[in-house]
């Protein structure tokens, strides 16, 4: 489902983010945070992101969690959970872009919002996975997904992102992210070399079968003789009276 309403998250400072948190009335568990599994991508590589929410708010049940996307990400396909309908919330871009295979794109992937059809006990955890494209410009940077969890009863926004200097860890409620990593300048080679080595690996390793083979044949050959021997001599029996 498609909504052109854009439901607010909130990124930036510590000193505001700590207002809005409090002003969300969610209380925050100790080393228990929304979490994305997959701690390092790759600029310009296909992913999927595997958003963890291990607790409710404070004892109640999680009735829904809205993932915010970073700009730069344009498209996201969510992985769909059964206990859970799904809404992407769509906004303009500011300017038009051409994708690889000369569409013309005008909007993009904001938000990505599960709503539970069955409230998720505060005991048990679930996962979300969203599958999304790395920003190729994105190498060296971190890049933070707020989360708003909304429970039956108030709601926490990880959304609090480090200033800089700052360990992300000291953070009440910080945004789920990940670090991109720059792509190898010789990756696709790396793949190549890989098919290669493996294809010579094959070679290698055929060789000696090949090799082998007169001796497979002679030693089929001379058990056949030795079963054509053994027929005769029984053919050869005196057969008794």
């Amino acid at each position: 489902m498609h909504s052109r309403t854009k439901r607010p998250l909130v990124m930036g400072g510590t000193a505001l983010v700590g207002a809005v948190a409090l002003a969300l009335g969610g209380a925050v568990a100790a080393n228990a945070h929304v979490t994305i599994a997959e701690g390092t991508v790759t600029a310009g590589a296909y992913e999927i992101l595997t958003f963890s929410v291990s607790h409710g708010c404070d004892g109640s049940p999680t009735t829904e969690v809205a993932i915010q996307i970073p700009e730069g990400i344009n498209a996201v396909t969510p992985t769909r959970n059964g206990f859970y309908t799904l809404e992407k919330v769509m906004e303009d871009l500011a300017t038009p872009i051409t994708d690889r295979h000369g569409n013309e794109v005008t909007e993009r992937v904001a938000q990505v919002v599960y709503t539970a059809t069955t409230p998720l006990p505060a005991d048990q955890r679930d996962a979300f996975e969203l599958s999304l494209q790395i920003p190729e410009d994105a190498a060296g940077q971190t890049l933070y997904f707020p989360v708003v969890q909304t429970c039956e009863q108030g709601e926490t926004g990880w959304v609090q992102i480090p200033e800089a200097g700052q360990d992300a860890h000291a953070l009440d409620a910080p945004a789920p992210s990940v670090t991109v990593l720059a792509a190898t300048g010789d990756s696709g080679h790396g793949d190549t070399a890989t098919v290669d080595t493996a294809g010579h690996g094959e070679e290698t390793a055929a060789a000696p079968a090949a090799d082998q083979t007169p001796l497979v044949v002679t030693s089929l050959v001379v058990g056949a003789l030795g079963l054509i021997v053994a027929l005769i001599a029984l053919l050869r029996r005196p057969k008794k009276a």
